[in-house]
């Protein structure tokens, strides 16, 4: 069943920084679940808001994701699939490729990617991204996680890896990321999935649309050797333990040097800006408040309807939002309402998600053994995303 059940207008006078909560609804231990309505510039506003307890030790978050970087599946099916009691859609991703006839697009989300504690991805160039102008002073690297120590943050997640050969040491600039920086060497995991790694070498570091590039060469590495090498990045899985390395430009030029049976070792990882404690699970998307204030230059015209997280608490206390798309709510919010609406409910640092057609948001009702969506897609249907927050918990 799709959509909650509306308990009534905003009253006159409401605005974003005053939104109207309905009574709340428990899923599980910790996970709290209702509808805010909110007075917004555009029209009225309905949000579907899940709240969650991270002191709890019965409860968890985790990413949710379709067992590959470069896949989409529906956020409903995603929470089922893995067990969740809620959940909302993650990141930006490569939706589209118009402006590259014949490549295809990957659905790869834009930023970085941490699941269970394992790295998946790192971000594309600021200019490849997919999404609404980001923020001034913010990039591709801007993630929302939960650390090992059980508590929500943001920060920057940047890519610091080398691939060592015998007669160099390269810096890595991209991991399974559908859009590599000009003259780089990227590596591609059996993460990736099975898409093609074509779309990796089209566009540039500040221009999405501009034509692929025609210098490439891609080589397969297996236990510390080169077994395989193209011309032109190719498709397919990437069997477990295996590193496809793709370059473009000079990139493509030192992979050139390289023959089967040559030695390569194949080094990355993401470092945080700000915090040396590993994250559990990190998604992409940028920052629209941070210790209660809004981040400066956020849109205050453009409206939509939007997907939102933010914290309190110190990072023990999540909030999770997703406005309806149905048509008597559809005119949604625009950023700078979203910062003032995720304060008024709580938030002292709060991320804009992928919004429009992606905007889902799922929670179980009580006792129930599957999801239901609680808003109302824009679309009509749920769109399949890349990503998304889980949120998992149990009462035993």
């Amino acid at each position: 069943m799709v959509g909650a059940s509306l308990f009534g207008a905003a009253p006159a006078g409401a605005s974003p920084s005053q939104p109207r909560q309905g009574p709340a609804v428990r899923v599980a231990a910790g996970v709290e679940y209702r509808t805010v309505d909110i007075a917004a510039a555009h029209g009225p506003a309905r949000a579907h808001l899940v709240t969650v307890d991270l002191r709890d030790p019965r409860t968890r978050l985790d990413l949710l994701h379709p067992g590959a970087v470069g896949a989409r599946a529906a956020v409903s099916q995603l929470a089922d699939g893995a067990g969740a009691v809620a959940g909302v859609n993650g990141d930006f991703f490569n939706i589209s490729e118009t402006q590259h006839p014949g490549v295809e697009a990957t659905g790869a989300p834009v930023g970085p990617a941490v699941a269970g504690g394992h790295r998946l991805k790192a971000a594309v160039p600021d200019g490849q991204r997919f999404g609404p102008a980001l923020p001034p002073g913010t990039d591709t690297r801007e993630v929302l996680g939960v650390g090992l120590d059980r508590r929500a943050r943001l920060d920057r997640l940047t890519l610091r890896g080398t691939v060592r050969t015998e007669q160099d040491r390269l810096p890595l600039g991209g991991l399974n990321q559908y859009a590599l920086p000009v003259g780089s060497v990227g590596a591609f995991t059996s993460d990736w999935g099975t898409v093609s790694r074509l779309r990796s070498v089209c566009g540039t570091d500040t221009d999405r649309a501009a034509p692929c590039s025609t210098d490439t060469h891609e080589v397969t590495v297996r236990a510390g050797r080169v077994v395989g090498a193209a011309d032109t990045p190719g498709a397919g899985p990437i069997d477990a333990g295996d590193t496809v390395l793709v370059g473009r430009e000079s990139g493509a030029q030192e992979l050139r040097k390289l023959s089967p049976g040559d030695r390569v070792v194949v080094r990355h990882r993401l470092v945080a800006a700000d915090s040396l404690i590993p994250f559990r699970f990190a998604v992409g998307g940028y920052p629209v408040l941070r210790d209660g204030r809004p981040l400066d230059g956020l849109d205050p015209l453009t409206s939509a309807v939007r997907t939102a997280a933010g914290f309190s608490d110190a990072g023990h206390r999540l909030y999770l939002l997703a406005l309806d798309g149905s048509p008597e709510f559809r005119t949604g919010l625009t950023i700078a309402e979203v910062a003032a609406v995720m304060r008024a409910l709580g938030a002292r640092d709060a991320f804009s998600l992928d919004g429009g057609g992606s905007s889902t948001l799922v929670a179980r009702e009580p006792g129930a053994p599957a999801v239901t969506v609680r808003n109302h897609p824009s679309g009509g249907v749920e769109r399949p995303v890349p990503n998304g927050i889980g949120v998992f918990a149990h009462d035993g």
